[in-house]
């Protein structure tokens, strides 16, 4: 595609602009790094065009300071660019030991729990840009029914995008989206038993 221009016109009947204004679905898969790192750099983009941004992380830790939260926060309220609002969904249901928090709600509840959120988002058309962090992974657990999610962004009204990241994305997801990249690995450091840094992995 030089210079941004499709290889393909579909008869679809609609104008070039209305095709190129038309939302997206977006996958960033695989065993790679940087499907969570390759969206937050996309709502850096929508910050810019003035966008507003809800983040919605599904597996981090609530205690996991990711860079890019403290990046983005600084950025929606500046009042230059877009809104960012950050929702840690899960508060810490995957890697923190829930009875550590006295938690009452499963893993499984709180992965359907923020997905009824998303769905009011999208239903009263919150955001722009939505980033659905580690979002893949509830769905191929069975926690979040993949059907579902299809049927809701289907009909998500408006010109709403959504990005969904996470390792093993459903196949339903991943023929549904307009967009999916999957992230191979070639090599990485804790292959040779280096642990994760600082200014790299968070």
């Amino acid at each position: 595609m030089p210079k941004g221009q499709p290889s393909v016109v579909p008869d679809d009947g609609l104008t070039t602009r209305q095709r190129r204004n038309r939302p997206l679905v977006v996958v960033h898969t695989g065993i790679g790094k940087g499907k969570s790192t390759a969206a937050f750099g996309l709502a850096l983009r929508a910050w810019n065009q003035g966008w507003p941004i809800g983040v919605f992380q599904f597996v981090k830790s609530a205690k996991w300071k990711v860079g890019e939260e403290n990046a983005l926060r600084v950025l929606g309220a500046s009042g230059e660019g877009g809104t960012v609002d950050w929702h840690k969904m899960g508060e810490g249901w995957s890697w923190v030991q829930r009875e550590l928090q006295g938690d009452n709600l499963s893993n499984e509840e709180k992965a359907r729990e923020g997905w009824e959120q998303v769905k009011r988002d999208l239903a009263a058309e919150t955001y722009k840009l939505y980033v659905l962090d580690e979002f893949a992974y509830p769905m191929h657990w069975g926690w979040v029914d993949t059907d579902e999610v299809v049927s809701v962004l289907r009909e998500r009204p408006g010109t709403q995008h959504v990005v969904i990241t996470g390792r093993n994305a459903p196949e339903k997801l991943v023929g549904f989206a307009d967009l999916v990249t999957d992230m191979s690995k070639v090599k990485h450091p804790m292959d040779a038993g280096q642990k994760g840094q600082r200014g790299i992995e968070w």
